[in-house]
């Protein structure tokens, strides 16, 4: 293969979108459609201190200020475990993305919404970066995983009441 052609290939897959890639405990995501208006959802994901009434895997949750780019938090599993969080990216009323630091490495959560054909779509993407994302992937990626589809299922059902 020539070399120009291989990187044209390269950049092409590392530039896909991540619904086009084959998920994994690295990096898997869950898509939702409800006839909640984006605003429902919106409010929902934003509102940390109620994070626990609809994520299955939290204790608690809370946030430093308003929540906006670099406003930090703090996440508690069910098991206990305190988790320190950071919104790195943030398009109100659209997507957010959130840090929690991992021993070399980070868990990122991103949750975006779109209108299609009069309904909401909303999306939860979470995945595993750094030295060390292949060992919290095989230790937590699972769990996360098979969370994910009830924890967005309770999104839906508190935004259609």
């Amino acid at each position: 293969m020539k070399p120009i052609a291989f990187i044209f290939i390269l950049l092409m897959i590392t530039g896909m979108n991540s619904q086009q890639i084959e998920q994994s405990d690295k990096h898997f995501w869950h898509n939702l459609e409800t006839s909640a208006p984006p605003e429902a959802i919106w409010k929902i994901w934003t509102d940390v201190p109620q994070w626990k009434n609809w994520d299955t895997g939290l204790k608690d949750a809370t946030l430093q200020g308003i929540f906006r780019l670099n406003t930090k938090g703090k996440i508690i599993s069910l098991k206990g475990r305190s988790s320190k969080f950071k919104i790195i990216e943030f398009k109100e009323g659209e997507s957010y993305t959130f840090k929690t630091q991992l021993p070399l490495g980070g868990l990122y959560v991103k949750r975006f919404l779109q209108m299609k054909n009069g309904r909401t779509c909303f999306t939860h993407e979470v995945w595993f970066k750094g030295l060390s994302s292949r060992l919290f992937a095989k230790n937590f990626g699972a769990v996360f995983r098979e969370m994910l589809p009830e924890t967005m299922h309770n999104i839906k059902e508190i935004a259609e009441q």
